[in-house]
């Protein structure tokens, strides 16, 4: 058995998700196979409480085509200058480490090299994150990665229009014991803001962002426990 966290939208005040740590049958194995077994096991445990929910993996190990295209390593941002890169690459190439290191040309790589290149674990601590020149706080923890994520989502016209059928998200990768940043999470945002009409708002500047979906984030700069040594993502 396992346990593993289902992000659910929420409609709730100032909360755009809640989150449901579920115990489902484990298959062990790191073939596609055995992953889709554990998706598809968490998934029923879920359901079995949370009857008429529609709920979506988001990994490319997702059986939903839907799950795979929003998946980071897939998901594309496009630039007006008709650049483009996957927001796995733009969020390590943002990154910008104590000693001033930010390594920029990871922009253009594939999301599994970028994710994997042995800098961004051997530069220090991140102190930052610099995006085209916009400089983000990496407090909260989440700030930069689910606004990232999720305006990415909202310049893709058909995965904006699917996302927001569902009420709960899984990645069935993500360990929040070793991670932080999670693209379930940030799909569950994205579908609680639409739905409380607050998307428009929210994504007028990064300021607007923080606000809205970090309003108490004054109370949520506590440090990471120095002996916990998490990924950002």
């Amino acid at each position: 058995m396992a346990i593993r966290p289902v992000y659910v939208v929420s409609l709730e005040k100032n909360k755009h998700f809640s989150i449901e740590e579920v115990e489902f049958q484990y298959f062990s194995g790191f073939s596609i196979q055995q992953k889709r077994r554990c998706i598809n096991s968490l998934h029923a445990a879920y359901l079995k409480e949370n009857k008429g929910k529609r709920i979506l993996e988001i990994s490319t190990k997702s059986e939903n085509i839907i799950g795979v295209q929003l998946s980071a390593f897939n998901l594309m941002i496009e630039t007006e200058d008709k650049k483009r890169f996957s927001v796995e690459s733009a969020f390590q190439s943002s990154k910008v480490f104590e000693n001033g290191k930010s390594y920029k040309e990871l922009l253009y790589v594939s999301s599994r090299e970028a994710k994997k290149d042995e800098r961004l674990k051997n530069s220090g601590k991140i102190i930052e994150f610099s995006y085209f020149g916009n400089a983000f706080s990496i407090e909260p923890k989440t700030y930069f990665y689910n606004w990232l994520y999720i305006n990415a989502v909202e310049a893709n016209s058909k995965l904006k229009e699917k996302i927001v059928y569902y009420d709960a998200f899984t990645d069935i990768a993500f360990n929040p014991q070793k991670s932080i940043n999670c693209q379930a999470e940030a799909a569950a945002v994205y579908v609680s803001l639409y739905r409380k009409n607050l998307l428009k708002a929210a994504l007028k500047s990064k300021e607007d962002f923080l606000k809205i979906v970090y309003p108490d984030c004054a109370d949520n700069h506590s440090d990471v426990n120095e002996n916990v040594q998490l990924e950002l993502f």
